[in-house]
């Protein structure tokens, strides 16, 4: 929570181009600790139980650049909600609180964001890159498919001047 009582969300994959909350305003942020990793079995999303697709997760070690999303006080609880409604309707995430560097005005504020959990069921950790690739070429869920959830996620990245190597790897050998 900030000074004047507003709170912050880190996003690092749909998030940051489908927020689906109101916000004050979005900086470019950086997490030490995690980073972005094509890590969770989607099963609903971006893929089913038969054919799961893959989506990020933040695993630990390294670095994350993402978005930092200002939230007035008066709409947090509702805005905890629709997170929780969205990112935890399998549980394959941890609800964590996180210290993030904006880049704006150099600023350090705790963040609310979504970690893998690697004892769940649909946690793929580090998967072939031959399996990692079949499985986002080839999976389609209630959102759509899982190449479609990689590329707009990488174009977004690519607005915001933020490089992925690994993302940008799998996406080459699509």
């Amino acid at each position: 929570m900030t000074a004047d009582g507003n709170h912050w969300v880190f996003a690092y994959g749909s998030l940051m181009w489908q927020p689906g909350f109101t916000f004050l305003r979005a900086e470019r942020a950086r997490l030490s600790g995690y980073h972005r990793a094509l890590c969770v079995k989607s099963v609903i999303y971006r893929g089913t139980a038969a054919e799961p697709g893959l989506v990020l997760g933040l695993s630990p070690g390294g670095e994350c650049r993402g978005l930092g999303f200002e939230v007035a006080a008066d709409g947090w609880a509702e805005v905890q909600d629709y997170l929780r409604a969205r990112e935890q309707v399998t549980r394959v995430y941890r609800e964590v609180m996180v210290p993030v560097t904006l880049d704006g005005p150099a600023e350090r504020v705790e963040a609310l964001t979504f970690v893998a959990e690697p004892t769940h069921p649909q946690y793929a950790g580090d998967l072939a890159e031959d399996a990692v690739v079949r499985m986002v070429r080839e999976a389609k869920g209630t959102a759509g498919t899982a190449r479609d959830y990689l590329m707009t996620t990488l174009q977004h990245l690519r607005s915001l001047n933020i490089e992925d190597a690994a993302l940008e790897r799998v996406a080459s050998l699509l």
